[in-house]
């Protein structure tokens, strides 16, 4: 499995990017698809994720700002992220979950800096 995740970058405050991500490797249809943000000194959180049949999830701080969406027939997970907050400062990472034992792939991760 390959996860190539592109679209980082630096922006102003009330700014947007389109994070993607591009899993190679196997059929994804049975996968959820999703991201990850990690912010210096702290852990690893959720952002978003998506099911094969399309159900989302999201994190309180991004519902509303954040869209995640995917192309199963290019095995592509997207992440829209709108009004962008110096707080959104992370490195996002692409993760791909197996559905009937729950093993997780990770990309190598995308810098995304918001500046006030």
């Amino acid at each position: 499995v390959q996860l190539v995740e592109s679209g980082g970058g630096l922006v102003q405050a009330g700014g947007s990017l389109r994070l993607s991500c591009a899993a190679s490797g196997r059929d994804f249809s049975m996968y959820t698809m999703g991201w990850y943000c990690q912010a210096p000194g702290k852990q690893r959180e959720l952002v978003a994720s998506i099911t094969g049949g399309g159900r989302t999830n999201y994190a309180d701080s991004v519902k509303g700002r954040f869209t995640i969406s995917r192309d199963n027939a290019k095995n592509t997970v997207f992440l829209q992220m709108n009004s962008l907050k110096p707080e959104d400062t992370a490195v996002y990472y692409c993760v791909v979950t197996r559905d009937y034992d729950g093993m997780n792939y990770w990309g190598k991760g995308t810098l995304v800096t918001v500046s006030s």
